[in-house]
């Protein structure tokens, strides 16, 4: 389990120092996700991880609203996550998700622990930030995305497949072949590497 909460703290860290670095002003500057703006984008991280305390019978930590505190609401969030990841038994408890049953550390790791990863680059994209990921994270995630059988990546691109306003990810935007290995993972989960040139 310190692995994964390890992976889990490394990204929740880069996510906290974009939010952190966000200029008031910004905040309401538009991602590269249709739905969110900058707030938006910290708003669905935070709901997330109020999901992912259901299967521990946890409810979420009193906390100011994104809208009020983005930085402090989303400092709570993930101090209730990484307390079910410190706790060996929660951790190992067994829960049925959309992807079937798994334990609720490797359910934290598949929802929100990836996805920091490309909320980062949504969260820098939308406020000038720096967007460069982790070369191997990408390279991790290329790999798991790249072998997610067509059937089940045609769930993930159906909005409302996985509850009432959720879609994983969006149309895959086409990327030439040789670009680099970071825009040709945006693409295929439906980013557009491009979006800051196409606004």
């Amino acid at each position: 389990m310190s692995a994964v909460a390890d992976r889990y703290r490394r990204h929740a860290d880069a996510f906290e120092r974009m939010v952190v670095a966000v200029r008031p002003e910004q905040w309401s500057n538009q991602s590269p996700c249709a739905a969110w703006d900058a707030r938006g984008v910290v708003e669905h991280v935070v709901v997330m991880h109020g999901v992912m305390l259901r299967p521990v019978d946890r409810a979420p930590s009193p906390a100011p609203s994104v809208q009020d505190d983005p930085v402090r609401a989303f400092t709570v969030a993930r101090a209730d996550v990484e307390a079910v990841l410190d706790d060996p038994e929660l951790a190992g408890l067994e829960c049925d998700t959309p992807n079937g049953r798994m334990t609720v550390a490797r359910q934290i790791v598949e929802v929100v622990s990836h996805d920091f990863v490309f909320h980062v680059w949504d969260l820098a994209r939308a406020t000038g930030q720096d967007d460069t990921m982790d070369p191997e994270d990408v390279e991790r995630l290329w790999a798991i995305t790249t072998a997610i059988p067509a059937a089940l990546m045609d769930k993930y691109r159906t909005p409302g497949a996985f509850g009432p306003g959720v879609e994983v990810y969006g149309p895959e935007v086409p990327v030439a072949a040789e670009a680099p290995l970071q825009d040709r993972l945006l693409g295929v989960i439906g980013r557009d590497p491009a979006w800051l040139d196409r606004r």
